[in-house]
């Protein structure tokens, strides 16, 4: 359809809402598709009460190692799931005693909490707060801890992950991939691995296989090829920014697969144009499901949010700005915080166990000031 418009509208969207006003976008494609810009007297979020599947959810993910046994707690655990990816939370506090493998799909792993190092077939990889680890379809590994407990966010994915098109940005943009980190192969402590036995536990449709060696599997002398784990940290992480305007949460886009995009919002300057709007929009995820996991610093859009939160916003419903959050960010020049978006294209669904860390009146949140 072509351009259009009614009433009293800003010409620059994002600029220059009038007073008392709040802009909403509605757009299809993520923010990629068609688009309108809405300009009302009242929040989208001003509701009083919420009943139906389509809710906020929220939970405070980093509790859950207080409601689980140990035997649970050493496999991740699942929190939702779509057809587009399935969401884990790991805690780990020592190192495994067997390797696995995902024959299921791809998986990225985001650190939130711990040290250590992925064995892999590909060599061994450190790991620290703030690292993406991306480990392929296939790819049979173990972790260890060195300074624990370890807590990761697991993204898996039946498509495989990639690093987005920039399209004009070019291909160096947010991050070049120079900066990932490949595994570095090393000799094996023979004092470790003679004479035992060893264990893989191969993940198919959320069944495991269990293959048992004579020898330590991890023999691999040397490989080549552009299929490999990849480490990138956050603070390679470079944001796209706009003084004059505020730019739609996908040009954060880290990595994809398939339907499911996951972006990285990381510390960046904020919009210096007195009249450019400097928090996220009013807006309805209208094709996507949206999950956004809190790693550190202050969220500047809202309050309430604690590092370790995991946040759930499902399609057809709003989300934007807490009312206090438009004024306090009229005193800052930056944001400090660091959080993963996970969107899917089709509904994620909550397992059971995420209630016991749920945070229960987070739907109206968003209208109290």
């Amino acid at each position: 359809m072509y351009l259009n418009k009614k009433g009293k509208v800003p010409n620059q969207a994002h600029v220059g809402i009038p007073e008392g006003f709040c802009e909403e976008e509605h757009g299809r494609d993520g923010f990629a598709g068609p688009v309108s810009h809405l300009y009302r007297t009242h929040p989208p979020t001003g509701w009083v009460k919420i009943e139906g599947p389509l809710k906020p959810r929220a939970f405070a993910c980093a509790q859950l190692s207080m409601n689980v046994t140990p035997s649970i707690a050493a496999r991740p655990i699942l929190m939702m799931q779509s057809q587009d990816a399935s969401l884990f939370l790991s805690i780990l506090t020592e190192t495994m005693d067997h390797f696995v493998r995902n024959a299921d799909g791809d998986e990225a792993y985001f650190v939130h909490q711990g040290t250590g190092r992925f064995e892999t077939d590909y060599g061994t990889l450190p790991y620290e707060p703030g690292d993406y680890v991306v480990i392929p379809k296939g790819t049979t590994y173990r972790t260890h801890v060195d300074a624990g407990p370890s807590l990761f966010l697991i993204i898996e994915t039946g498509e495989p992950i990639t690093v987005p098109d920039r399209g004009p940005l070019g291909q160096h943009a947010l991050f070049d991939k120079g900066v990932l980190v490949a595994p570095e192969l090393g000799t094996v402590e023979s004092a470790e691995v003679k004479g035992q036995e060893w264990e893989v536990h191969i993940k198919r449709q959320g069944s495991s296989t269990r293959v048992v060696y004579p020898f330590y599997p991890m023999d691999v002398v040397g490989w080549k090829g552009d299929l490999w784990v990849a480490k990138l940290n956050v603070r390679d992480f470079r944001p796209v920014t706009s003084p004059r305007y505020h730019l739609p949460p996908s040009v954060h886009g880290t990595f994809r697969a398939g339907g499911c995009l996951i972006s990285t919002f990381a510390p960046r300057p904020l919009e210096s144009d007195p009249e450019a709007l400097r928090v996220p929009f009013y807006h309805q995820n209208t094709d996507y499901d949206e999950v956004l996991f809190y790693h550190q610093g202050d969220f500047f859009s809202r309050t309430g949010i604690q590092p370790g939160m995991l946040t759930l916003h499902p399609q057809g419903i709003h989300h934007g700005p807490q009312p206090q959050a438009v004024s306090a960010a009229k005193g800052k020049s930056y944001t400090n915080e660091v959080a993963v978006m996970v969107e899917s294209k089709t509904p994620f669904t909550v397992r059971p166990e995420m209630e016991t860390v749920e945070i229960k009146d987070y739907a109206l949140s968003w209208s109290r000031r």
